[in-house]
């Protein structure tokens, strides 16, 4: 790839910039400058306007019925006074965007390699075979193995951090000064996210190429940026060099949102409930997780030798290949690993939402593993999951009160005046308000839908709550707060919890207990602060090298680590 001159003129330069969606004001008065080859990261919680931001540097809220005002300058181009035709030759030639959803922004019916190859058509008007021959070229850049078959398959056929990946081969396809990167690792786990980072950085040091970070994960900024701005309310808090604003911010703000920020070296900081004596020593690899019964209470759930396959015959697939595990009252076990590890289905497992193919699953000492859904009827209430996407699990056309009262109408509560005084109880138990009852899921942001999924699986009075990925997809200090809710309850009610995700620092921050999963197996189990100290398989410890670091030179330290760790 050609490597850009320097240029005297910033690389993008914004002035006064606002944003406004109706009487909404997203974005007020931002101004910045990027130099060309530099890298910025825009950081915030959700609605702070950072998205908005980068929108306006390629001119994509035009059409949209939003005002843009201000000064937006890139790659000499005023992009607010362009016209089309201007517009069309800034974006994919000058500067190109990657999305945080490659599923969207990428056409399900045409190949991969063909969706490229028509960027480079329309930009560089090239022939048909070179177009082709240039999209393999990018993909096999951006890693992806055998590109030139790939280049054929369509994105379904993708793993998510190969859809990814495509994404900014796209974006590097006309070899653009500037990437604009929104939330590009948000929906991947820990290594693939690591992955797309390295590759980024990798990209910057060979073509010197600008690029411009939207994150809400402030350890993403920190792998990857040189300057940290930092936005709330539509507005600049803070900016800086990278080092200085994650080490030591000026602003309450700032300050507010690093403390947010879960830390993979950190200790639980909240005691469990203790229903028994702890186990101390790690326990083997397909044991159950806590133990044998003379050194721990009973637990109230376990799971040995469980199974579950899909297909038949030469399809078939085993996306849990016997695993063993136990759940105990008042006290949480983490499930981490890749995607397509199999927690997910481990965890609809272990609540009988999918059924095991083999092995044993008790309940408070019944056999449930193979109970028919009406002999299931009497568990169902005590076993419960909370989802990774509230707005799939909340039906858009009823209330919220109405989803959270479906447990109790289940149960068998035919008094309306009753339903509705213990849905408004739990909406405030979960930080809502009663008069929410009537309000539908879109009125809410995401923090708030995740609550009202978690009063959802409190009004049937469970004793075990599986989150399956719970926490992924909100912004740092939702999340904090979120988690925290679950500590309060399973302090104040001893749910017995299973926490799955791909962040291994959440996890650490809310687990008493941890079980590293990988192809459908448990590779490493036990307490949670063993296992992240002295971490025994390889897997492990790869993980454990690909999570964020806040502090940028930790952050290059283990980017050689990674290096090593896939060289060896």
């Amino acid at each position: 790839m050609t490597t850009h001159e320097p240029s005297v003129e910033p690389l993008v330069e914004v002035a006064g910039l606002t944003v406004d969606f109706g009487s909404v004001r997203a974005v007020d008065g931002l101004s910045f400058t990027l130099e060309a080859g530099g890298a910025l990261a825009v950081v915030g919680e959700s609605g702070s306007g950072k998205s908005a931001s980068a929108y306006a540097l390629l001119g994509l809220h035009r059409g949209t019925g939003a005002r843009v005002g201000g000064t937006v300058r890139v790659a000499g181009t005023d992009v607010n006074a362009a016209d089309d035709r201007e517009l069309r030759a800034l974006r994919g030639a000058q500067a190109a965007m990657v999305f945080q959803d490659p599923l969207s922004s990428l056409d399900p019916y045409y190949p991969v390699g063909d969706q490229i190859a028509e960027v480079l058509r329309v930009h560089r008007r090239l022939s048909r075979r070179a177009a082709r021959a240039r999209a393999v070229e990018v993909l096999d850049r951006v890693g992806i193995p055998e590109a030139a078959r790939r280049s054929r398959l369509r994105p379904h056929e993708f793993s998510g951090g190969m859809r990814q990946r495509t994404l900014i081969a796209m974006a590097l396809a006309c070899e653009p000064r500037l990437i604009v990167a929104d939330e590009p690792t948000t929906a991947l786990d820990v290594t693939v996210q690591a992955q797309i980072l390295d590759l980024l950085h990798d990209l910057r040091q060979e073509t010197g190429l600008g690029l411009l970070l939207v994150t809400h994960d402030v350890g993403v900024a920190a792998e990857s940026v040189d300057e940290v701005l930092v936005m709330c309310g539509g507005r600049e808090v803070e900016r800086g060099p990278v080092a200085r604003v994650l080490g030591s911010p000026r602003e309450a703000y700032t300050k507010e949102l690093l403390a947010a920020v879960p830390r993979v070296e950190t200790r639980r900081a909240v005691p469990p409930v203790t229903p028994g004596p702890v186990l101390s020593s790690r326990a083997a690899v397909g044991a159950p997780a806590d133990g044998s019964a003379d050194e721990v209470a009973v637990p109230l759930l376990e799971a040995v030798d469980l199974r579950r396959e899909f297909g038949r015959g030469s399809g078939r697939t085993v996306a849990v290949g016997g695993v063993s595990l136990a759940v105990h009252a008042g006290r949480t076990l983490g499930i981490v690993g890749e995607s397509g590890s199999g927690k997910t289905t481990l965890g609809r497992m272990l609540v009988r939402l999918l059924d095991p193919t083999a092995g044993r699953l008790r309940y408070g000492g019944t056999e449930i593993g193979s109970l028919s859904e009406k002999e299931l009827r009497p568990f169902r209430r005590e076993l419960q999951m909370v989802f990774q996407d509230p707005v799939a699990s909340l039906n858009p056309r009823r209330s919220v009160g109405e989803s959270v009262a479906d447990p109790l109408r289940a149960a068998g509560e035919r008094d309306e005046e009753r339903v509705r005084e213990r849905v408004g109880a739990l909406l405030e138990r979960v930080g809502l308000d009663r008069a929410h009852f009537e309000r539908y899921p879109h009125e809410f942001s995401g923090g708030q839908r995740q609550r009202i999924g978690i009063a959802r699986a409190l009004a049937a009075e469970p004793k075990v709550i599986v989150c399956d990925e719970a926490v992924s997809a909100l912004d740092v200090t939702t999340q904090a707060q979120v988690v925290a809710l679950l500590a309060e309850l399973q302090r104040e009610l001893s749910i017995g919890l299973v926490f799955i995700a791909h962040d291994l620092a959440v996890v650490r921050q809310v687990s008493d207990h941890v079980a590293v999963m990988r192809g459908g197996l448990i590779v490493e189990q036990g307490p949670a602060d063993e296992v992240y100290e002295d971490p025994r398989d390889p897997y492990t410890r790869q993980l454990l090298a690909a999570v964020p670091a806040l502090d940028p030179g930790l952050a290059a330290a283990r980017r050689a680590a990674r290096k090593e760790l896939a060289a060896a």
